[in-house]
């Protein structure tokens, strides 16, 4: 091993505008955090990340590679294909795996304690967790984005898909991040969602309902998409950063 955890090392895999929002908080001590160790399939990436920041970062090949260095946490912020590949080998050394792409989840039986899902775009998840310990009847999302989220150029709002956040995540594995996390929040419940190509939205609009034992729960958020990439909302890195806080701090 190249050093022990007492000092406060992160990883982020994925070095996209997830990845960089998070290392840039870094850099700019939001987080308290001794060394970032970076990695991207595509290393020229992690590179160019690595340039904009004066804080001590190291690229590393492979995740072997970061594991060496003993990382305290590991922010997954690349693809649901990596977060499945990845994450039994991350929790077999006991290091705390913050997941973005919440999709890769719904189809593993991932039962440890150091798996972690941030918000996203999204809130009330403590609300919904509870209502599901009394039992949730209904979960209805509808999403709205800008055509240019789902690289399409439609004039008039479009619904572009319809049916369960199982699906959702799957054929909208960057879009769609929001579905999965409901649905693993509310498990066994199952989440229905309407997905709308909209010209008119220019904020990324998650609306749920949540019909459940003893009331009613409407909730809407409205976020700017990040700058850099329109089919997340820059909310997503933030809750991100929230949670590696906590994580941490521990």
């Amino acid at each position: 091993m190249v050093e022990t955890k007492d000092t406060k090392k992160v990883g982020i895999i994925g070095c996209g505008a997830i990845g960089t929002l998070i290392a840039e908080a870094v850099e700019q001590k939001r987080v308290a955090c001794d060394e970032l160790i970076l990695y991207d399939h595509n290393e020229k990436k992690a590179e160019k990340l690595k340039s904009y920041l004066s804080f001590p970062v190291t690229v590393v090949a492979s995740l072997d590679e970061m594991l060496r260095f003993e990382p305290k946490v590991i922010v997954e912020a690349a693809s649901q294909q990596a977060a499945r590949e990845y994450v039994e080998q991350i929790t077999a050394e006991d290091i705390d795996l913050i997941v973005m792409s919440s999709g890769a989840l719904l189809g593993l039986n991932v039962q440890s304690s150091k798996v972690h899902v941030p918000s996203g775009a999204i809130g009330g998840l403590d609300a919904l967790a509870s209502a599901a310990l009394a039992g949730i009847d209904e979960v209805l999302l509808t999403t709205r984005k800008n055509p240019k989220a789902f690289d399409l150029n439609n004039k008039e709002p479009k619904v572009v898909y319809e049916g369960r956040a199982e699906e959702a995540a799957r054929l909208y594995p960057r879009e769609m991040n929001v579905a999965a996390t409901l649905a693993l929040t509310v498990k066994p419940a199952k989440v229905r969602v309407q997905v709308v190509s909209d010209p008119a939205v220019q904020r990324n609009r998650h609306e749920f309902q949540v019909k459940w034992r003893f009331g009613e729960m409407f909730l809407c958020f409205m976020n700017d998409p990040h700058p850099e990439n329109p089919r997340t909302s820059a909310l997503a890195a933030w809750s991100a950063i929230k949670l590696l806080q906590l994580l941490l701090e521990k």
